[in-house]
């Protein structure tokens, strides 16, 4: 069996869990396939192969951003405590009042990273208001972006607009997500393909594009930077791994991806081996 890290999961308290996977399908127009708890995450993870999760979720206003960080922070640790190699990403927004001092905090928690969602959250990647969070996280930690949209009301997070924020920040390490923009993959090709401080998820675009196309994307942007993901609960584990599956990739690269590129992004190399990973 295969090693697995998804590298992108939403997971949400139980009490607001159904009535988050429901305004998540309402925005996007589809329906999610999981339950969208921590728990029910973590039972797919056996079968499948799973050894560690990336938790994050998004901060849709500033009031709640502390919120979320503290409770992605928890999960994180209660995800390690079952042996898993996990770890959380803070959300921020762009109208918190204090970016560096949440930040600050969610380091001392645990936290590795920040996941920020322009579409949801009604900002442009670079909008003034962002380039303070970049400077505070470059060269510390990598930001994690939603990134592409198909509909014209959605145009916050084209990848040109990333790779203007790459230019301006030299040390800034950023993840691409849904393989460089979500139903807008030509954009990514073109503006991020090659980039060595751009990495990429499948998640949300395998069951968007035939394996054919997929396997021209992957090629393009590099398997090497590419990491297996599910956007849960969008989908289910199992479902996305029989996707990745179709493609034509070689075992290295299956292991990389669905695994070691997870690891080696993360600087997780030492806790892995810890874990007999």
């Amino acid at each position: 069996m295969y090693k697995v890290f998804d590298i992108h999961t939403h997971t949400y308290p139980e009490a607001i869990s159904e009535k988050a996977v429901v305004n998540l399908g309402n925005f996007y127009n589809f329906v999610p396939q999981g339950k969208g708890t921590y728990a029910h995450l973590e039972s797919q993870a056996e079968a499948n192969g799973v050894k560690g999760y990336l938790l994050f979720s998004v901060a849709t206003n500033a009031h709640q951003v502390e919120k979320v960080n503290t409770s992605i922070a928890s999960l994180a640790e209660l995800s390690r405590s079952h042996g898993f190699l996990t770890v959380g990403f803070a959300g921020m927004h762009q109208d918190f009042p204090d970016m560096e001092g949440e930040m600050e905090r969610s380091f001392e928690m645990g936290l590795r990273g920040v996941k920020i969602h322009p579409d949801i959250q009604e900002v442009n990647i670079d909008d003034p208001r962002m380039l303070k969070l970049y400077e505070i996280v470059e060269g510390r930690c990598p930001v994690y972006f939603h990134i592409g949209d198909d509909r014209p009301q959605y145009r916050f997070s084209e990848a040109w607009r990333l790779r203007k924020v790459l230019d301006m920040f030299p040390k800034l390490e950023v993840v691409a997500a849904h393989l460089g923009g979500y139903k807008a993959w030509e954009d990514a090709i073109e503006h991020l393909a090659g980039h060595e401080r751009v990495w990429y998820d499948t998640s949300s675009a395998l069951w968007a594009m035939t394996p054919e196309y997929a396997d021209y994307v992957v090629g393009k942007l590099g398997t090497e930077h590419v990491m297996f993901g599910t956007d849960y609960p969008v989908m289910n584990t199992p479902e996305e791994m029989e996707r990745l599956f179709k493609l034509t990739l070689t075992e290295q690269q299956r292991e990389d991806i669905l695994f070691n590129n997870a690891v080696r992004f993360l600087h997780l190399e030492e806790a892995a081996k810890e874990l007999g990973l």
